[in-house]
């Protein structure tokens, strides 16, 4: 077997292979020898079958295990004689037409091919000291403990029926059915059976509750409403609509008492394990919502200070990926590149560059979890799956076999396991300054846009 290299520009590599007609008609001799050794076919004595008549029946399948073998034999041989870390898995292109093929599987031609691959670049990293993070920290007060109970007192409040005529008013619990129109014509998504509201709530339309208020059981009205400019789905945003609504049944509020009886009817020992336990979670939820902006900042940090080139393979892959869900996400609220003032041209340029982004950062953490030696274990994997099927009440075993059967799919766990500790090894590394801040800043910056940092695992897609 004769492999040339015959480009070598960026991170992109080129070999050509040939396998002389020869060799391809010895391996194929060798081969037939031995069926010829095993094979059992009426008419004949045991290893007395003609070669002739073994190449009219096994001729062509056994030409393609020698080219397959040839193909994988030379992948090896490319990637171990010049050392190479591959980025995916190589291109086969095979030479010549239907004719030369064949010749190719008479062993008449010699078995031509190239041999297209990316590698992973070389990247030098280290000395993170010059890197300034600031991590911010919000203390949890006893008015956002009061806060979660008044929540907690409302979601748990009890509502009596309204008998005989009682009209319907604010803070009542009101069941209703309804149809909206948008000229004339029902819309989807605009109807209901037995839906609760509890009016002034706001969880309906802007001015839908008020026009229920005064109506009694039984009662039927047309309510008319305007939906938001900004409302999520963009074919109704801005639209006049007419609702046809029945009050079916209205119920008054019972007054929750926040004490110890509050806090047993919820499993606590009494309100002060409750406030406890609100103030953990508040706490918690604090501390995730900071990492997550610090998280930012340091993969910004990164992405700055290491600038190497990435494989197109892997952008292209990633791209695709970022397309898929922006695509998923606009067929989900209706809306256009319009409703986003873009234009399809200018998003995919954008999503290209977040593709590259997340490829870059996710070569450049799986690189320092290297070098830093960066384990996940089976043990820490078991949890996060254990986790994972815990939110498929029922079908915890199902959940658990699909991901051990499925390597792949482990992955999956295993990958934001693994980028979470390397971040957690560059953050002890960087300079990292803590900044009190308010419940209010923490949260509003911890909305703002995480383009590329967030969401799926960067290293999940990575060659292993």
């Amino acid at each position: 077997m004769e492999v040339t290299q015959t480009r070598a520009q960026g991170l992109k590599r080129e070999f050509k292979v040939v396998l002389a007609a020869a060799d391809l008609a010895e391996r194929v001799e060798g081969q037939l020898a031995e069926v010829r050794a095993k094979a059992r076919i009426p008419g004949f004595r045991p290893g007395k079958v003609p070669v002739s008549h073994l190449k009219r029946l096994y001729g062509r399948s056994i030409m393609a295990e020698i080219v397959q073998d040839a193909v994988n034999e030379a992948n090896r041989k490319i990637v171990e004689e010049n050392q190479l870390r591959l980025a995916m898995d190589p291109k086969i292109d095979f030479a010549g037409d239907g004719q030369e093929i064949e010749k190719v599987f008479e062993a008449q031609a010699d078995l031509a091919f190239t041999v297209a691959l990316e590698v992973l670049p070389k990247i030098e990293a280290g000395g993170f000291e010059d890197i300034e993070i600031e991590r911010l920290v919000a203390e949890v007060s006893g008015a956002d403990v009061d806060q979660v109970l008044a929540r907690l007192a409302e979601q748990n409040r009890v509502y009596t029926a309204k008998e005989g005529e009682a009209a319907a008013e604010n803070g009542d619990r009101a069941t209703l059915d309804f149809t909206g129109k948008i000229d004339g014509d029902p819309f989807a998504g605009g109807s209901g059976e037995n839906v609760d509201v509890v009016l002034g709530s706001g969880s309906f339309l802007p001015g839908f509750e008020a026009q229920i208020a005064g109506m009694k059981t039984g009662e039927s009205r047309t309510i008319a409403v305007t939906f938001p400019d900004d409302y999520s789905a963009a074919r109704l945003a801005g639209k006049a609509a007419a609702f046809d609504v029945t009050l079916k049944a209205a119920a008054a509020p019972a007054e929750v008492e926040i004490g110890d009886g509050f806090a047993k009817g919820l499993g606590f020992e009494d309100l002060a394990k409750l406030k406890a336990a609100i103030h953990a979670n508040i706490e918690r939820d604090y501390r995730a919502a900071s990492r997550g902006k610090w998280k930012r900042d340091l993969l910004d940090a990164l992405d700055k200070k290491y600038v190497f080139d990435v494989p197109e393979g892997l952008v292209t892959q990633e791209f695709d990926a970022v397309r898929r869900k922006v695509e998923a996400e606009q067929k989900g609220s209706g809306r256009s590149y319009e409703d986003d003032n873009t234009t399809e041209e200018a998003a995919r340029a954008d999503d290209l560059k977040i593709a590259e982004r997340r490829v870059r950062l996710g070569l450049l953490l799986a690189e320092i979890g290297a070098r830093a030696d960066i384990k996940v274990s089976d043990e820490e994997v078991n949890q996060a799956l254990a986790k994972r099927a815990r939110a498929f009440p029922g079908q915890e075993n199902i959940v658990r076999d699909y991901y051990r059967k499925n390597p792949r799919a482990l992955a999956e766990i295993r990958a934001p396991l693994f980028e979470e500790k390397v971040v957690d090894h560059i953050v002890s590394l960087v300079k990292l300054t803590d900044r009190k801040v308010s419940r209010d800043e923490l949260l509003k910056v911890n909305d703002e846009d995480a383009s590329g940092a967030g969401g799926e695992s960067l290293t999940e897609s990575l060659p292993k």
